[in-house]
């Protein structure tokens, strides 16, 4: 009977969640995620759905490795990253207020022209990708062993399911049922908090040793440099970025990342509590088996509401980008237009294709294993590529800046990116001693964002001189306006 409480679980979590969907959504609400009447969402709603759809299931378990590896420097380490909600809301504030764009497309096919926001598009497009993967991988060992038929079983259902009412509300479903979803985990995330921190409390936080500890300062640093630019390949959470009034929309944000950045922070007591008790294998797992059945089923429905909200955030925007985004044009209305039921058709077929090509790297298991930390090492390496988008956002309103600072922004980023995907993947270490920050096994990956950042910042001010200098040609000197004015 034990062995079928998983799956009643499952059950029960799929019957709450089909409560919640709503029938019939329009275009605009499928696309925009407003109410029927047309108002916008509210800030708790808001606040909800930005903080869940980054309490990805790989978050949650990268949270109890880093916390079993680093103690609780580790949890706190990747709390960082939720400072991306911060530099989000700073920048996406700015680009609607000041800059007048109703969306991250609108923004881009503007400022840099067509090319650079498709290539852009095609970034964040992989980034979708891997999310699809990633959650439904993290769901499947909690019913199985990596290859088992319960393993491919629960991830074929959580995505088929997922994916069936994303298909049928769009970005309406995916933010009510943020909400219900944020709620749910939270309240599970107290019960396992109330296990697992008093027993750390007696005993006291474990000695992981200076070397650990020097490495845990070194993933913090590493944290803090990719904030100022992982929020910006994210369309998940800067699609949220325009559904309410820009004022709103800040207030909510820093809530969202405060709140998410606690619930990393206490679940990380899992991997604390792991090394404690010497368990080995993925601490997620392990703990869940250590405390028993019931917390057993705790771990499984926080693990498969985690993976259901990021993966139904996950589909809503590949609708959209697939359908709207990747065909806006110069001069497009930001956010607004009238959208057919062709559109709409379009980001369907998209969300089907994403569900089934992001499940593929699961085959993987066939050719090596990439769970635990392989994980939290595709979570860097990508924040590594897209480093060139900090200064792509965040200056975009120098003067001058346009398509050339773009190119010199993105693509040094992008080839540091590349150079850290075969550093890993080959076991060759190519970069150079003197770009090494820290100490441990992410302290290439700080040298290499410091300095890509300050590269791809300075190609984009570089970028940004010739049309200065073209401004500068075309106005008048001093000598010239004085004539003109005596004239």
């Amino acid at each position: 009977m034990a062995d079928w409480l998983p799956w009643v679980t499952l059950m029960v979590y799929g019957v709450f969640i089909w409560r919640l969907m709503p029938a019939g959504v329009t275009p605009v609400q499928f696309f925009r995620g407003s109410a029927r009447g047309g108002a916008e969402p509210g800030f708790w709603l808001l606040v909800a759905s930005a903080a869940i759809t980054w309490l990805f299931a790989k978050s949650i378990a990268n949270a109890a490795s880093l916390g079993e590896a680093f103690g609780l420097l580790g949890g706190i380490g990747y709390g960082l990253y939720y400072l991306s909600f911060i530099v989000a809301a700073v920048g996406i504030w700015f680009i609607r207020v000041r800059g007048g764009h109703g969306s991250i497309a609108g923004f881009l096919v503007a400022k840099y022209g067509t090319t650079a926001a498709r290539i852009f598009f095609a970034a964040i497009a992989i980034r979708l990708f891997n999310e699809v993967w990633s959650n439904t991988k993290v769901v499947g060992l909690f019913f199985g062993t990596e290859g088992s038929g319960a393993y491919w079983f629960s991830a074929a259902v959580v995505t088929a399911f997922t994916a069936y009412y994303s298909w049928r509300g769009g970005l309406r479903s995916s933010l009510l049922t943020d909400g219900a979803q944020m709620v749910l985990a939270a309240v599970l995330l107290v019960v396992i908090a109330l296990f697992v921190w008093p027993d750390i409390g007696a005993r006291g936080l474990p000695d992981v040793g200076a070397t650990a500890s020097a490495a845990g300062w070194t993933f913090c640093g590493l944290a803090l440099i990719q904030a100022l630019s992982y929020p910006f390949h994210d369309p998940v959470l800067t699609d949220r970025a325009f559904l309410t009034r820009p004022g709103v929309m800040v207030r909510a944000f820093v809530v969202a990342g405060l709140v998410g950045a606690l619930f990393i922070v206490v679940f990380s007591g899992v991997g604390i509590y792991a090394r404690l008790e010497g368990l080995s294998g993925n601490p997620s797992v392990s703990v869940a088996m250590a405390l028993g059945l019931p917390l057993m089923l705790v771990f499984n429905v926080i693990m498969v509401t985690s993976a259901g909200s990021t993966l139904d955030s996950t589909f809503s925007s590949a609708s959209k980008l697939a359908a709207r985004d990747w065909h806006k044009k110069p001069g497009d209305a930001g956010s607004g237009g009238v959208i057919s039921p062709a559109t709409v058709a379009r980001g369907r077929a998209f969300m089907v294709g994403i569900a089934v090509l992001g499940n593929l790297p699961l085959l993987s298991i066939y050719m090596g294993d990439m769970a635990g930390p392989a994980v939290i090492a595709a979570t860097t390496i990508s924040g590594t590529m897209v480093m060139g988008l900090a200064p792509i956002f965040l200056l975009a309103f120098v003067r001058g800046a346009g398509r050339l600072s773009f190119h010199l922004a993105f693509w040094p980023g992008l080839a540091l990116g590349v150079l850290m995907v075969l550093d890993s993947a080959s076991g060759v270490r190519l970069v150079p001693d003197w770009a090494v920050i820290g100490s441990g096994k992410y302290a290439d990956d700080f040298g290499v964002n410091v300095l890509g950042l300050a590269v791809c910042t300075v190609g984009y001010l570089i970028g940004s001189l010739p049309e200065r200098w073209r401004a500068e040609a075309r106005s008048p000197g001093p000598r010239e306006a004085g004539r003109a004015g005596r004239s």
